[in-house]
């Protein structure tokens, strides 16, 4: 099947499942309410797995490791720990706490400055090993994750709950407002990595023959880690994290698709996570009847691929 054939029967499984997630039992007495509640969980979810893929496609590009996401660099720790150190310094019924625009705002600046500081830090340096930087992102996710942990057993159990909703992915609660002020913001960064397309191609020959023909490596890696911590936390902020999920959208996506370019790829890795999520959340509430969640499936699922992934050796 062409690639583009393949393009076209995902689209066509995202608009059948959005319309059943929309559709389903609405009549011209709950309309309304129903298209109020169902429009905006299925907006989150098309924002959240476009979100995913493209960050997770572009990082893997730049790394040139198909085993690696921006997950791995403490994205999600820092987002939680953000999240709780806010509800520990305000309280968790605060007017700031509550404030959904103002955690937004603290999230993604808390996001930006810890990518400047860390990616400054890397690219100061004469000797660049991506690795190193890798493997400095992977501690400070733990130590991200230890101080939420020891904030959470000090904290009000009020308090904990406030924090509670936004440690585990979930596509029930689903902030409207969130979603309303994330989707601009998302065809923004998604303009500016499909600008970048052409270069991303060049990233499969090496690093040295990128530089060879031309790339400023240094100034498009950087630009592609700053915009994939931006996607980062609007895929958290929306739904949580989904730890596996950009691992098994992106490898999915190079497998089923014979093309290089990421002007294609960007699009299959969209309409992939779209497609993913629309389906697995409604065989998980009409099928399972809410017995499992999307989350524990997708873990599950991409813990195994992961595995799988290391025992065939296809790492790079």
């Amino acid at each position: 099947m062409h690639d583009r054939h393949k393009l076209v029967c995902l689209a066509l499984v995202s608009v059948v499942f959005a319309g059943l997630f929309i559709g389903i039992g609405l009549n011209a007495d709950n309309y309304e309410y129903f298209l109020s509640r169902r429009v905006p969980k299925v907006l989150a979810m098309v924002i959240a797995g476009v979100a995913i893929g493209l960050s997770s496609l572009s990082f893997q590009t730049i790394t040139h490791n198909r085993i690696l996401t921006p997950s791995i660099m403490g994205f999600d720790s820092l987002y939680l720990f953000t999240k709780v150190l806010m509800v520990v310094m305000f309280g968790g019924l605060s007017g700031i706490a509550m404030n959904s625009y103002f955690n937004f705002a603290v999230s993604v600046t808390a996001m930006l400055g810890f990518s400047v500081l860390l990616f400054g830090f890397y690219f100061r340096g004469a000797r660049q090993n991506l690795l190193v930087l890798l493997l400095l992102g992977v501690i400070l996710g733990q130590v991200f994750d230890s101080g939420s942990s020891f904030l959470i057993m000090l904290m009000d159990p009020n308090d904990f709950a406030t924090v509670q909703a936004n440690m585990f992915a979930s596509f029930n609660n689903i902030n409207v407002d969130l979603v309303y002020l994330s989707a601009p913001l998302l065809c923004f960064i998604s303009w500016r990595l499909y600008t970048l397309h052409r270069l991303l191609d060049v990233f499969w020959l090496d690093k040295d023959n990128a530089i060879s023909l031309g790339v400023d490596v240094k100034s498009v890696t950087l630009q592609i880690l700053l915009l994939s911590a931006v996607l980062i936390s609007i895929s958290t902020a929306l739904i949580g994290p989904l730890l596996f999920f950009g691992l098994l959208v992106t490898n999915l996506t190079r497998e089923m698709f014979a093309s290089y370019r990421h002007k294609v790829l960007f699009g299959a890795v969209s309409l992939l996570s779209i497609a993913s999520l629309l389906a697995g959340q409604w065989i998980v509430e009409n099928l399972f009847g809410f017995t499992t969640t999307l989350s524990v499936v997708i873990n599950f699922v991409g813990g195994m691929y992961f595995l799988s992934m290391l025992l065939r050796n296809k790492i790079i």
